[in-house]
Parts: structure tokens; sequence; C-alpha cells
């Protein structure tokens, strides 16, 4: 699985390391997923989202059933 957001679909950003020297070595930078689980009632159940820090603050604000219905309407799977 990769390492991508199911709502904001943030992925890993990648770059150079530049140390002293200024001798360039690729890296990258990870993004900050959570494995977190919600009880959605419209659909009557629970679902468990791979979720970055940043959409499990737009869930508190919106409301999962706001961010579940964006999803659906995208065409991804529950």
């Amino acid at each position: 699985m990769s390492r991508t957001c199911q709502v904001t679909g943030a992925r890993p950003g990648f770059g150079n390391n530049r140390p002293w020297s200024k001798k360039a070595t690729r890296r990258r930078w990870e993004v900050n997923l959570q494995r977190k689980t919600y009880y959605v009632p419209t659909l009557g159940r629970k679902v468990t989202l791979r979720l970055s820090t940043n959409a499990i603050k737009q869930i508190d604000v919106r409301g999962i059933d706001a961010v579940v219905a964006e999803m659906r309407a995208r065409g991804e799977r529950l």
C-alpha cells in the first residue's frame, strides 16, 4: 500500500540532502499517516481510513459524513 492519504491525497515529497560539503543525495519526506476508525452514520458502519494529520483536522471541522460523501463522489471505495 502506498503512503498516500485517502482524503487529501498527500504523498511523500522528494528532494536532496545538502550537507556542508554540498554533496547532494536523494531523500524523501514522508507524510505523517495515521490509521483512524470512524463510525459513519449514513453508511451505518465503521470505516477505517489511512489519513494524514491534516485530514484528521479536516474531519474534525467538516464532519465525517461530509468527507465520506466527497470521497464517494470521487468514486473511491470505502
